[in-house]
């Protein structure tokens, strides 16, 4: 069965899309810890990221570098985190968080955004790349 991610890629699922290449695709988090949390994931559905080829692994890695440089730019904040868990979604995937503080990346404060915060979130983001 396609994980929730793959529905997302084949357009079976609406997202908040920031930007994607060949291989990847960024979201942004529909329950975020902060304005801007944002998901890099492979196309290629892989359920953990050391199952990922050390060459996919570093694609991705450099993929959510570019879109954490971005997220730096549209968003205020102290840094950008990120986070790798994979136990709630199998398919691999990169959380980029803006920090202000250490509670920003602990998965427990949750912040609510309307669709049309998330979409100029999205937007503003994309435009920085």
């Amino acid at each position: 069965m396609a994980s929730i991610f793959s529905r997302i890629l084949n357009g079976e699922i609406p997202s908040y899309k920031v930007v994607e290449d060949h291989a990847h695709f960024a979201f942004l988090d529909i329950n975020p810890n902060a304005k801007g949390h944002t998901l890099c994931i492979p196309k290629k559905e892989t359920d953990k990221l050391f199952d990922l080829s050390q060459e996919e692994y570093a694609a991705l890695m450099n993929f959510s570098r570019k879109v954490a440089l971005a997220i730096e730019k549209a968003i205020p904040c102290d840094r950008v985190g990120m986070s790798v868990i994979g136990l709630e979604v199998p398919h691999v995937h990169v959380h980029l968080i803006p920090l202000n503080t250490v509670s920003d990346a602990t998965f427990i404060k949750k912040v609510s955004m309307t669709n049309d915060e998330m979409n100029t979130i999205a937007k503003a983001i994309a435009e920085q790349l």
